[in-house]
């Protein structure tokens, strides 16, 4: 992933719990924004417009409604207003964002990186439950991906004592930009050159645009060794939940979201280590 900006470390223990406490409470937010969104994507309505409101009675939310994860819990998992219940798949989802916010914070302290990675993310989060739902990936989600990664380009690799276009030129930006379009152009090409052999072959599809595209925007994050890695893990991941979904056809963005965010943490090391093999 290239030279990675410096963070600020935190070791006071209130301070650390403080920025774990904050991440929680944004990766929630995030979480109930995302799910909101992704379901009305995936049902053909616009998430820019209109009130949040019940999937079954259609009433529009209150704000006491919407806090996220106490909102399920003190109403019990049933709507205020027609006493459905409401799928578990909100208060996991902003569970899982805020989880995922804080070990984000642990693992790269409070730097642009972190920003980063948790706009990738959120994007990564929506688009699975879209995928999900309605076995597509939205290019919105694609799109929003490229360009978190492309404005906090100056944010994460800015060249020490430079300012104005020479910092664009550094030699360290300009490595790292080679490995992210490297990662991106080369895995989802030669993904997208497999997937139409083995369609050529077999008469069916194999893969689906929307997979080989986001294989296409996690590489820009990861660059190509990482990337790389990240395709094997997506794979792995992928026949797991064949094995546990137990069914032949499933989404396979899911399984990339989740090596992707997996090889944001191991993925540098695996590599470091496969190397000195050599």
């Amino acid at each position: 992933m290239g030279e990675q900006q410096k963070m600020i470390e935190v070791t006071d223990p209130i301070i650390l719990v403080y920025f774990s406490v904050l991440a929680a409470a944004l990766g929630a937010v995030f979480g109930s924004f995302i799910n909101c969104a992704a379901w009305r994507i995936a049902h053909g309505e616009s998430f820019l417009k209109g009130h949040s409101h019940c999937a079954e009675c259609g009433h529009e939310l209150k704000a006491l409604d919407l806090i996220p994860v106490f909102s399920y819990l003190f109403l019990h998992g049933k709507c205020r207003y027609c006493g459905k219940k409401i799928s578990p798949r909100y208060v996991l989802t902003e569970i899982l964002l805020a989880a995922a916010f804080v070990l984000l914070v642990l693992r790269f302290g409070v730097s642009w990186e972190t920003l980063r990675y948790m706009g990738l993310t959120v994007v990564l989060m929506g688009l699975s439950l879209v995928d999900l739902e309605t076995y597509r990936i939205p290019n919105g989600f694609l799109i929003a991906g490229i360009v978190c990664w492309a404005v906090t380009i100056p944010l994460v690799w800015p060249k020490e004592g430079a300012s104005g276009i020479s910092a664009w030129i550094g030699s360290s930006l300009a490595v790292t930009l080679q490995s992210s379009l490297l990662g991106a152009f080369v895995i989802a090409g030669a993904v997208l050159l497999l997937s139409l052999v083995f369609d050529k072959l077999s008469g069916k599809e194999s893969l689906g645009g929307g997979d080989i595209k986001l294989l296409f925007v996690v590489g820009l994050y990861l660059g190509l060794a990482v990337g790389f890695f990240n395709l094997i893990l997506s794979c792995i991941v992928g026949l797991l939940f064949v094995a546990l979904m137990k069914q032949k056809r499933i989404p396979f963005g899911p399984a990339i979201s989740l090596s992707a965010y997996v090889s944001l943490f191991v993925g540098p090391a695996v590599v470091s280590w496969y190397m000195s093999l050599f």
